[in-house]
Formats: C-alpha cells, sequence, structure tokens
C-alpha cells in the first residue's frame, strides 16, 4: 500500500512535510480490509474475524530508494457492516489518504460497494483526499480485475480532485502488496 501511494506521484506532493501518514481503510464486511492490514504490518496472512469497530497499526515504508527517507503510515481499518459505516465519516476527516478495499469476486455487491464509495469519497472532507481501490481476493476463480472493477464502481465520475489508483490484490497470498523495504513498527 505504502508503494502504490508513492507509485501513483513518485515525488508527491500532497504529503505533508512531517514524517507520519495518516490512512483509513474502509469498504464493505468480508472484503479483506483487516487481511490486508495485517499482511502489510506481519508480512503473512492471518485469518481474521469480523471487525467490530477498527484496527491501528503503525507500519514504517520506505519513501523512494533512499532507506532515510522513510514514513510511518498510521492506518486505521475500519468495520464495514450496515451499522459502522456511519462512523467512516469520523474517521476520514482530515486524513492523508484513504484505501477503499472492495472483494472483487463477489460480484453481487459491486453496486453497495459503489453506492458506499461515492458517498464517502464525495464528502466534501474528502475531497482532494488520495483514493487507493484496491481489488482484493485477486487469487480467487472469477475475480474481477483492477480495470473491470473500476468500471464497474465508476471511478471516473469521481472527482477529479481527488487523486484515484486502483490496483489488484490478494491479502492471502501478498500479490499487489509490497509494502516496500520497511519495517512494521
Amino acid at each position: 500500500m505504502g508503494n502504490q501511494l508513492t507509485d501513483i506521484a513518485p515525488n508527491p506532493p500532497f504529503l505533508p512535510s512531517f514524517q507520519s501518514l495518516h490512512i483509513v481503510v474502509i469498504g464493505l464486511d468480508s472484503a479483506g480490509k483487516t487481511a490486508l492490514l495485517y499482511r502489510l504490518k506481519l508480512r503473512e496472512f492471518v485469518e481474521t474475524i469480523p471487525t467490530k469497530g477498527f484496527n491501528m497499526e503503525r507500519i514504517k515504508v520506505s519513501m523512494g530508494t533512499s532507506k532515510s527517507n522513510s514514513t510511518t503510515l498510521q492506518v486505521w481499518d475500519v468495520g464495514g457492516q450496515d451499522k459502522l459505516r456511519p462512523l467512516w465519516k469520523s474517521y476520514t476527516r482530515r486524513t492523508d489518504g484513504l484505501v477503499f478495499v472492495v472483494d472483487s469476486a463477489e460480484s453481487e455487491r459491486m453496486e453497495e460497494a459503489k453506492v458506499e464509495l461515492h458517498k464517502i469519497a464525495r464528502s466534501a472532507e474528502n475531497q482532494g483526499v488520495p483514493l487507493l481501490v484496491l481489488a482484493n481476493k485477486q487469487d480467487l476463480d472469477g475475480a474481477a480485475s483492477a480495470a473491470e472493477v473500476e468500471k464497474v464502481l465508476a471511478l471516473h465520475e469521481l472527482s477529479s480532485s481527488t487523486l484515484l489508483h486502483t490496483q489488484g490484490c490478494s491479502a492471502l497470498d501478498g500479490q499487489g502488496l509490497q509494502p516496500g523495504p520497511g519495517e512494521a513498527v
């Protein structure tokens, strides 16, 4: 996830001058948000249970090729059940980046994911906040590609002031999730 943010903008003008970034990971329930968080933190797959609130982990990643140029991502993983979604606004206020995780193998919930994504991305507080859409579960048969997810979620309709990027990934095998040569904090 850290590398995906630097790949979007190699000399990211949106990064604040301090060394810690606040990142919020949201998405529908069972999309794999917590598994992705712990894949990045521990560099291995961890079987998880549904998140009933939130998880927060600090992950140190290198920015670019220099080891001395690193930052700490304070990553908040917020539960995606219907009852928890109204709380997303509280977590996304003043964030440095949003990661929206989609279960790319669950086509019947794509419309629901689209509605929730557009709602949070169009809120006034999130205008101009970088947005990374992770099409998770690419390891499953029948999973939609990142390009297909981008199309179904109608990302072209979102504000051009929001930096958008779509990435395919798998929390199970780590495909598409290179946290960089940083270390867990």
